[in-house]
């Protein structure tokens, strides 16, 4: 079975998690080329929207649901919603990259877990320029 992906519809939990890392990377990549957006790096893209997903997916073990529910009951589609908390973890890990040493790799994820939680459609537009 070819797993499926559309960034507007919630992935099942369990058919996600089910799937081998590789076959979400390759659904998000097909997905994209369905519907196409102009991408840097399409793989980098993907493997973003795949750690989202996949925190999604864990319910709540993670804040990532609960926040790309709340980002949805302020406007956003799911897909920009998925947007929004990659452009948190994608910063923190720009962060790293750039300094391992820095304090930001400290407890990195219960920092970037608090941050999503406070994600709102206004953070997201005024912290990552976006403004469509």
């Amino acid at each position: 079975m070819i797993l499926r992906y559309n960034a507007l519809e919630t992935p099942d939990p369990r058919d996600w998690l089910d799937a081998d890392e590789s076959e979400r990377l390759d659904a998000v990549i097909r997905h994209h080329k369905v519907e196409p957006e102009e991408l840097p790096n399409e793989h980098m893209h993907a493997s973003i929207h795949v750690v989202v997903e996949n925190q999604f997916a864990l319910g709540n073990e993670t804040p990532v649901a609960a926040a790309i529910q709340r980002l949805m009951s302020e406007g956003l589609d799911r897909h920009d919603a998925v947007h929004a908390v990659g452009a948190v973890l994608s910063a923190y890990l720009w962060s790293i990259m750039r300094d391992p040493n820095e304090s930001v790799a400290e407890n990195w994820s219960e920092k970037y877990f608090d941050e999503v939680r406070e994600l709102t459609v206004e953070k997201w537009y005024e912290e990552f320029g976006d403004d469509d």
